[in-house]
């Protein structure tokens, strides 16, 4: 018996031993979001779970991608996470920048995550990134505003209903907006809104041809609708406003309306964040009669940079962060409402999840994104409100500095367009197309 006893406690403290030796302090770079925060407050789950522990970079989306692009490319090796999407991955596999994610475990089940979010992800085949969670575009908007215009939201509105409603809703004397939408510059904050749109409006960033189309009508309505509809009924100082300055204004009950990520849904939801938590209704993002609607298709993913000298503790960080167990551990502390949404089928079978009052419209609206048709006319690029090009980037950084800057009124919505044109084609001839 003292034998056995003692070659178990030997056992144990080899196990210990080897847990210890091979525990890793891994660096993730992530976007300052409410799910990535909440994220970082469980961690402590995954450090009891692995030994591993984990230092955080938040920081803000331009900023971050910055970051990470610089880093990547520079071969710099400051994280070992780095969290992107559906942009980056395959142009960066296809550079052998990252790590593949094809031994996954069977038990983590790859093909639970839903079509459109893996094969964003992947490149020739083989997934890149994981999806932390995914997401498209809607309408959020407070159901008793509309009411108060007398008007009624239908569940895939057009642009002129929209315009029409914000206008009604707006209150400027005591701070109500009827609508809140992107301005502030960047490739993935106005730009990415701004794309979307453009697309239900008929207009391309490049014909099949590759040249730039920004001197075209259909892109000229799409920037003077937006330009004149957040002038009319949109918050002051708007050409600074992304994702979490929106997010904040509604919060506040500051606006009627705000077409943006359908991750956002459950912040506008919860009564601990949210002064019109039980007041706020869900549409299909707007059409313009022309067979494209105005909603994107993302997922922010976690991705391993090839080179780092921790592959296999962030791996099971990745692991950990997108799985099945994450989505019920969250459940678990949160609440259903607040688990990362848009990026595993189940969780839309899930019978806690199905009466979620935004469950439904958010996988409408990510089935409806698509990424390989998403223009009235051909164009020669996949991406809904991004080419998935390399030179897309630093390119659409500049045009949405123009588009920025009109909406501020520093220009108009000509001269924007004439630049953006200019230097689009510009940028294009340089990279040989």
């Amino acid at each position: 018996m003292y034998l056995r006893n003692a070659l178990c406690a030997a056992t144990a403290l080899s196990v210990l031993g080897t847990v210890g030796a091979y525990a890793e302090t891994i660096t993730i770079a992530t976007v300052n979001n409410g799910d990535m925060i909440r994220m970082q407050g469980l961690t402590d789950d995954f450090t009891a779970k692995t030994g591993h522990k984990v230092e955080w970079v938040t920081l803000e989306e331009n900023v971050l991608r910055q970051r990470v692009t610089t880093d990547i490319s520079a071969k710099g090796g400051q994280f070992d996470i780095m969290t992107i999407g559906m942009y980056e991955t395959p142009i960066w596999a296809k550079n052998g920048w990252l790590v593949s994610m094809d031994d996954l475990p069977a038990d983590y089940d790859v093909d639970d995550i839903l079509p459109a979010m893996r094969g964003g992800l992947s490149y020739d085949g083989t997934m890149y990134a994981a999806p932390f969670y995914g997401e498209s575009s809607m309408i959020m908007y407070r159901k008793d505003l509309m009411e108060a215009a007398g008007m009624e939201m239908p569940d895939a509105p057009t642009w002129d209903f929209v315009a029409d409603a914000a206008r009604a809703m707006t209150d400027k004397d005591n701070e109500i907006y009827g609508i809140c939408l992107r301005g502030k510059a960047g490739w993935g904050e106005n730009m990415a809104f701004l794309t979307a749109t453009s697309n239900a409006f008929g207009a391309r960033w490049f014909d099949e041809d590759w040249k730039p189309q920004f001197d075209t009508k259909p892109w000229a309505d799409t920037l003077n609708f937006y330009i004149n509809l957040m002038n009319e009924a949109g918050p002051p100082g708007a050409s600074n406003n992304g994702f979490n300055e929106n997010l904040s204004l509604f919060q506040q009950g500051k606006c009627g309306m705000w077409i943006d990520a359908t991750v956002a849904a459950s912040f506008v939801t919860n009564p601990n964040d949210s002064t019109v938590a039980d007041k706020v209704g869900f549409a299909l993002a707007p059409d313009a009669g022309l067979g494209k609607r105005s909603n994107w298709l993302w997922a922010w993913a976690l991705a391993i940079p090839a080179g780092t000298q921790k592959e296999a503790a962030a791996k099971e960080f990745i692991e950990w962060a997108t799985s099945k167990d994450y989505i019920e551990l969250v459940a678990s502390k949160e609440g259903w409402a607040n688990v990362p949404p848009g990026a595993r089928t189940s969780l839309y079978e899930n019978e806690n999840y199905k009466n979620i009052p935004f469950a439904k419209m958010t996988l409408e609206s990510i089935l409806s994104a698509d990424p390989n048709n998403p223009t009235v006319d051909p164009v020669p690029y996949v991406g809904v409100q991004f080419a998935a090009i390399p030179e897309f980037a630093g390119i659409a950084t500049q045009v949405g500095q123009e588009f920025s800057a009109a909406l501020a009124g520093q220009q108009t919505a000509e001269e924007a367009l004439a630049k953006a044109q200019a230097l689009t084609a510009e940028e294009m001839e340089a990279a040989g197309y």
